[in-house]
């Protein structure tokens, strides 16, 4: 195993610390909510970390591999879904946003897979890597929130207009995905 694959699994090894912190209801180590949901961040910032690194060292050093392009994607969807869900669940944001942009991942993924099944690749598009962005800030606003009240700047309004951001990004990219969907399958008609 290459070391960019070693850091997608260390990836998806976090994901259940990260959930196990946050899980609403239980206190482990008798931790007030305000210490797991730091600690969280925090795990939430190295494996957001481990995203990028994993990628930029992979093509950087020609590591790419068919197990890198199936586990990857996978770990970030699985990492970013739980902590949205955890945040629902925190009452940290609305239940409908998390929906949408679970939903578009869901379809992406599918849309992509279908794609590939048929020879033809849709690469990721800068709105949909620009939507991790503004997530990955979110959450973690979201959960600093939960932690701490920072005089300067307030995480939760912070969080808020990110996870909007990121919502809008995951619609256009969406719709950007299922365009180029149909231009390789040629479901476009000429009628």
């Amino acid at each position: 195993m290459n070391l960019p694959n070693t850091l997608t699994f260390a990836r998806v090894l976090l994901i259940p610390v990260f959930i196990f912190f946050l899980s609403a209801g239980f206190s482990p180590f008798g931790m007030p909510l305000e210490d797991r949901a730091l600690l969280a961040a925090l795990i939430f910032f190295i494996a957001s970390l481990t995203d990028w690194l994993d990628g930029y060292i992979a093509r950087r050093t020609g590591q790419i591999t068919k197990a890198g392009k199936l586990f990857d994607p996978i770990a970030d969807k699985l990492l970013t879904s739980s902590a949205l869900i955890l945040l629902v669940a925190l009452n940290q944001m609305s239940a409908w946003l998390a929906i949408v942009i679970i939903g578009r991942e869901f379809a992406v993924t599918g849309l992509r897979a279908a794609a590939a099944s048929e020879g033809h690749i849709i690469p990721a598009y800068d709105g949909g890597k620009l939507k991790m962005v503004f997530q990955t800030i979110a959450i973690i606003a979201l959960l600093l929130d939960l932690s701490m009240k920072v005089s300067m700047l307030e995480p939760y309004l912070v969080g808020t207009v990110a996870i909007w951001i990121a919502m809008v990004l995951a619609v256009v990219s969406a719709i950007q995905y299922f365009a180029n969907f149909w231009d390789k399958i040629g479901l476009r008609g000429d009628s």
